[in-house]
């Protein structure tokens, strides 16, 4: 019984909060505008930076998650040493080939900025002399035509495999495989194109062309003592023990003491997506935590108002205290139209956040944008918990008030 009574209390005090905005619509929109736009904003900030977060992670994983990038680079005090450039070469490559068990693929990495003419059409763009392995660890394989075998590697064939955008550069089609290109002063037969990869940020993932890589040493021999090379583990289980090998052997084969630094840096695909989701989390707190400002200034907002309420229903109140009304009565009305009119903002700045999230993910130049079932809780917490903390104050001054007092209020 007592709690079928409680029931119907709670229900008219909300029946009572809605009658009191609708009486005054203007200034309950007026001042819950704060907390719409705190909502708003942090249902499209946290949606939008999910949504980078999901592309970059998807892409990064698309390369695979037991990739590692391996470069010569000097450590910050190799000036002071015997050594003046980090190096690297086809006999490192080949003792991190042969004495590292945890690999299971490795392909040479020979990168230079080039010149491509088709016909009467240059462009300029970036080649790549790698291994046949190199489409299996970046998971990107060819779309027309075909990748180029040991046979013409061994020889040093002067073929390559273009990337989607360096096709299009050059005005042409898929009929440009089997015909002939210049890369710099090399004429090279185009044997295939690779698949479309997408662009990264505005950095296109298709602007490029393969080539054997002892093609390109052939090419631009300067470049024989300063390889890389991109390989894979075994499994993602195995990327931390592939590392500590690829180290230990660089460092025997560099004969570097236990003192000095490595000449070279490792890059693996766990530990970029470790630190962008560090990043990820990090302004993603930040922004949030800018949009909270918006809310307390709602709160601040919804508390003068409710101030001003209490004010302007004194005798109400002390004609309900005069008739048996309780001070727990009387608080939790108040309390309850704090909570309804933040809760009323809250709604209203989830559809504004939806509606702007769903027209944001409809530009082509965007990635695809969803709002996360939590950031619609957190949303709706926040602006409750606005409601319940910045509505106790003017809740307790009504409570408080003396039955005789209120009524003699003019």
């Amino acid at each position: 019984m007592a709690g079928e009574i409680e029931s119907m209390l709670l229900f008219q005090n909300l029946v009572s909060a809605i009658e009191q905005l609708w009486a005054n619509k203007v200034r309950s929109v007026l001042t819950v505008l704060g907390i719409i736009i705190a909502v708003t904003s942090t249902i499209v900030v946290v949606s939008v930076v999910q949504g980078f977060s999901g592309y970059i992670t998807n892409f990064l994983q698309g390369l695979g998650t037991n990739s590692m990038w391996v470069f010569p680079e000097p450590p910050p005090r190799m000036m002071l040493s015997s050594r003046p450039r980090a190096e690297m070469n086809q006999a490192d490559l080949d003792e991190v080939e042969r004495t590292c068990t945890a690999i299971a693929r490795m392909a040479p990495l020979v990168m230079r900025s080039v010149q491509v003419k088709y016909q009467l059409t240059t462009v300029s763009t970036r080649i790549t002399g790698t291994s046949p392995d190199f489409q299996y660890i970046r998971n990107s394989f060819v779309d027309v035509g075909r990748f180029w075998g040991p046979v013409e590697a061994d020889n040093r064939r002067a073929v390559c495999v273009l990337g989607r955008d360096v096709v299009k550069k050059l005005e042409a089609d898929d009929g440009i495989v089997g015909q002939f290109v210049m890369v710099d002063q090399t004429r090279c037969k185009v044997i295939g194109i690779m698949e479309r990869k997408g662009s990264f940020f505005g950095d296109s993932q298709d602007d490029f062309v393969l080539m054997p890589h002892t093609t390109a040493l052939q090419m631009y021999p300067e470049s024989r003592n300063f390889l890389a090379f991109n390989c894979s583990a075994l499994s993602p289980e195995h990327v931390a023990e592939a590392k500590a090998q690829i180290v230990n052997a660089l460092r025997r084969k560099h004969r570097l003491s236990a003192a000095q630094p490595n000449d070279f840096i490792i890059r693996s695909q766990d530990e970029i997506l470790k630190e962008f989701g560090k990043i990820s989390m990090a302004g993603t707190s930040i922004l949030v935590g800018i949009v909270g400002i918006s809310l307390l200034v709602g709160g601040i907002g919804i508390m003068n108002v409710m101030l001003v309420s209490v004010t302007e229903r004194t005798r109400e109140i002390g004609l309900r205290k005069a008739v048996g009304a309780r001070r727990r009565d009387i608080m939790l009305q108040f309390l309850t139209e704090a909570v309804v009119l933040s809760l009323c903002g809250g709604f209203i700045g989830i559809v504004l956040g939806y509606g702007i999230t769903y027209f944001a993910s409809l530009h082509p130049s965007l990635v695809n944008v969803e709002v996360p079932f939590w950031a619609v809780l957190l949303g709706v917490g926040f602006s409750a918990g606005v409601g319940v903390v910045f509505g106790l104050l003017p809740a307790l001054k009504a409570a408080i008030l003396q039955p005789i007092d209120a009524l003699r209020h003019e």
